[in-house]
């Protein structure tokens, strides 16, 4: 209940409206100000100033005093300036493997005819990046998220910031962009041979002795030609590997959730698949996807990619 009520508390006093599409406007209401630390020791500074002025009848000690607090004042219509009316707009996000960190772009338009400096964005309060945006100009900026699961990754909440001009004052806005990012599963690190491929009444690839197509590689065997290694793989610290090639016939290649050991558990037989994907796509390969409940004909090419990619990344389990 009263966990209930500070979030509540907090929604309508830091104006939190959850996921927002389009541009966000920082509007007056939207900008919070306080003083900053440096601005409580200065106050404090200020304070003993007046303090002596006063018991010692300093006549130049009022007028410093004084002069210092209408300083401090007028910083903080700066520091509330350098933020009012930016226009706040999500760019692209390319999607990324869990466990690395998606790049949320954000482009900061400066509508106004005065400059804006040090303006900050964070999303965890430790990783800051910061921008300068010219008037009647935009910025662009890359706010860092983790992906530590595959699926849909959202930014959050973020925090736009600032302390110009003097750092007497801390300005800062909340923008919640409606953007999200793919996130892939992982990759399983070591190569695993694709799966053979299965007949078919149409035309597919088939693995053979043949030396007509570069079909995939597999594990070096003593005895192999020198000529079908694959030694740019090898440079890669990938090991040995062996080219192999064919030609047309009969075959599909499938990627098969059923081809995967049960052992590996969801997110590794997920893994597994990740691999074949991007090993078949490397190879030039046409190539289909099998999942419980999904199924994606055999074709080559980006676009089959990141179709499989997709459907691997959305998976969920019965």
């Amino acid at each position: 209940m009263l966990l209930a009520l500070k979030n509540r508390f907090a929604g309508w006093l830091f104006q939190l409206r959850g996921a927002e599409a389009g541009s966000i406007v920082l509007v007056q209401r939207r900008i919070f100000i306080l003083p900053s630390r440096h601005g409580m020791t200065y106050v404090a500074a200020l304070a003993l100033m007046l303090a002596g002025s006063v018991n010692y009848d300093l006549s130049l000690g009022f007028v410093l005093t004084f002069l210092l607090a209408a300083l401090g004042v007028n910083s903080i219509l700066h520091t509330f300036r350098n933020l009012a009316a930016l226009r706040i707009s999500p760019g692209r996000v390319q999607h990324v493997y869990a466990g690395d960190h998606a790049q949320f772009m954000l482009v900061i338009d400066n509508p106004g005819a005065l400059d804006r400096f040090s303006i900050g964005a964070t999303r965890n309060g430790e990783d800051v990046i910061f921008a300068d945006v010219a008037a009647h100009e935009a910025a662009t900026i890359s706010v860092a998220v983790p992906a530590p699961r595959r699926g849909i990754l959202k930014p959050g909440r973020l925090t736009l910031f600032t302390r110009y001009p003097l750092g007497l004052c801390y300005a800062w806005a909340y923008v919640e962009p409606d953007v999200s990012c793919l996130v892939y599963p992982r990759p399983e690190a070591a190569h695993v041979t694709l799966p053979l491929p299965a007949p078919h009444a149409g035309q597919g690839i088939a693995y053979g002795s043949g030396q007509e197509d570069f079909s995939g590689l597999r594990s070096y065997h003593p005895g192999d030609s020198p000529r079908h290694i694959a030694w740019k793989a090898a440079a890669r610290g990938q090991g040995l590997l062996t080219k192999q090639f064919s030609g047309r016939a009969d075959t599909e290649l499938w990627l098969d959730w059923q081809a995967t050991p049960a052992a590996l558990g969801v997110e590794g037989r997920l893994s597994r698949l990740a691999r074949w994907v991007i090993d078949a796509h490397t190879a030039g390969l046409s190539f289909g996807l099998r999942l419980p409940g999904v199924s994606l004909p055999p074709a080559p090419g980006n676009a089959q990619h990141d179709r499989c990619l997709e459907a691997l990344a959305l998976f969920q389990p019965d």
